[in-house]
């Protein structure tokens, strides 16, 4: 198994500034171009884990990569080249204050809000009746603020927004507008596959006047996906669906008693199971490109991503 990019301390030609995510460390370059370089970290339960997944952050950027380029004509993104398997360098924008949550099913978070008598999301009535995994007739869009570092988004209405003048009443038209059609365009890219595009979240900047799409799009961190073989059936039992996301990683946190609540306390992780961890995330990659996965050289792995950006700094 190779080694882990657990932490970054860059200092590139031009930067200005040095921000560090759950997963990513984002380097502001010149307020020209961000350097987001995407770690081994991984984060459940609002906790990055004291240990690193080889290679996740290589699955990352490359599924990101794929479809920046596969929506490209629905809205410009940020992205302008991949000098690394782990750096995604684009355009510096300035960040909307909210995410776009897109979801097509009643699963997970708003599965939880409705079996507990919630009937609105983010302002969005649902009917009764509706069951765990069942799909909306529509996708619904229920935005959050983008929280800072540490805190959990919280949702938000569209109304709410537009009234405390976060995102003006036409730009976030328009990022409806784009978030619901990168969700379809996402669907049937998922269906090629033999998956369900679930639910995901999309992150906008805005550059001299032209809205981006930022960040990475329809990766296993950023949404949840279900294999189509078998979701009615699984359904129709009142089963629980097979996922393609890191679900799987908070299951095993919650069989030892961590779910991020006060008092809990951080299992130890075991090197089979971060192993495991590992291929599993390149089991998503292929399932979700229908690319083979190549594992890149990471003996180096810090000496290989700024001789990458140096190089592509240079040219630029």
């Amino acid at each position: 198994m190779g080694n882990a990019l657990t932490k970054t301390s860059f200092n590139f030609p031009g930067q200005k500034s040095h921000y560090k995510g759950k997963v990513r460390d984002v380097y502001n370059i010149n307020d020209d171009f961000l350097v987001m370089v995407v770690s081994d970290r991984i984060s459940a339960f609002d906790v990055v884990l004291p240990k690193g997944i080889p290679f996740k952050g290589q699955v990352l950027n490359q599924i990101a990569e794929k479809f920046l380029d596969a929506t490209a004509d629905i809205v410009p993104n940020w992205k302008i080249a991949t000098p690394d398997p782990n750096v995604t360098v684009g355009h510096f924008c300035e960040t909307f204050p909210v995410e776009m949550i897109v979801r097509g099913y009643l699963t997970g978070s708003s599965w939880r809000l409705y079996k507990n008598g919630g009937r609105d999301i983010c302002g969005v009535p649902l009917p009764e009746g509706l069951k765990e995994h069942q799909a909306f007739p529509e996708p619904l869009l229920t935005p959050t603020t983008k929280a800072e570092q540490g805190a959990h988004d919280e949702n938000i209405s569209r109304e709410e927004i537009i009234k405390q003048g976060l995102v003006s009443e036409e730009d976030y038209k328009e990022l409806e507008r784009i978030s619901l059609a990168l969700f379809k365009r996402g669907s049937e890219m998922a269906k090629e596959m033999g998956l369900i595009l679930v639910d995901t979240k999309y992150e906008f900047g805005k550059k001299d006047g032209q809205i981006y799409l930022i960040d990475e799009i329809h990766t296993p961190d950023s949404s949840r996906y279900f294999y189509a073989d078998g979701y009615q059936e699984r359904f129709d039992k009142g089963e629980n669906q097979k996922q393609l996301s890191k679900e799987f990683v908070r299951e095993w946190l919650m069989e030892n008693n961590f779910q991020g609540r006060d008092g809990d306390v951080l299992p130890e992780i075991p090197e089979s199971f971060v192993n495991e961890v590992s291929e599993r995330y390149i089991e998503l990659y292929e399932n979700i490109t229908g690319d083979k996965f190549v594992k890149s050289d990471t003996s180096k792995i810090e000496e290989r991503i700024e001789t990458a950006v140096n190089d592509f700094l240079k040219q630029a």
